[in-house]
């Protein structure tokens, strides 16, 4: 930090009656924290055994604002990841049964088409095949040709009139 933000920190700290009451509070914790933090500096270059010296007041005053003002920081970022986790698990769980509502209906919708498959293939199993139909027409033709052939014709001019109505059905 520069020097013009410790002055301010400075400044707010000792105008705050109620922060300095909390610091002062807080001095053994301060304290405890410089201790553990200047010994893990020292051992880590290698200095052995060495005594640290305690805070003073207005040393001490800007530690805990640095480390309220970390803790609040860290907070505040732990809070909205929590709170992302959060929306990010709900947003999953509306999608996944968004596609189980999608599938449900999609299995419902082959369920209908395998029902009406099933009705039009009984319908074709029982409709007659088309040779079938054939074979009926053929068999009309024939039983038509032996009613016509099996009439004799009584007179001369019934026989040429019969001939004259059966030909324009040809």
């Amino acid at each position: 930090m520069s020097e013009s933000g410790f002055s301010i920190h400075s400044a707010l700290v000792s105008k705050t009656q109620m922060l300095r009451i909390f610091l002062h509070k807080e001095t053994a914790r301060q304290g405890m924290y410089h201790w553990v933090e200047m010994r893990t500096k020292m051992r880590i270059m290698g200095f052995r055994g060495t005594v640290i010296k305690p805070l003073n007041e207005e040393a001490a005053a800007e530690l805990g604002a640095e480390l309220l003002g970390e803790a609040t920081i860290f907070i505040v970022g732990g809070s909205c990841l929590v709170l992302e986790y959060w929306r990010h698990q709900a947003q999953q769980r509306r999608k996944e049964e968004e596609q189980r509502a999608a599938w449900d209906a999609m299995r419902d919708e082959v369920g209908h088409l395998a029902l009406a498959l099933e009705a039009l293939q009984a319908q074709v199993q029982t409709a007659p095949p088309k040779g079938a139909l054939e074979e009926l027409q053929a068999q009309m033709r024939e039983v038509r040709a032996q009613l016509h052939a099996g009439d004799p014709p009584s007179t001369p001019g019934a026989a040429s009139t019969s001939q004259a109505v059966s030909s324009p059905k040809k």
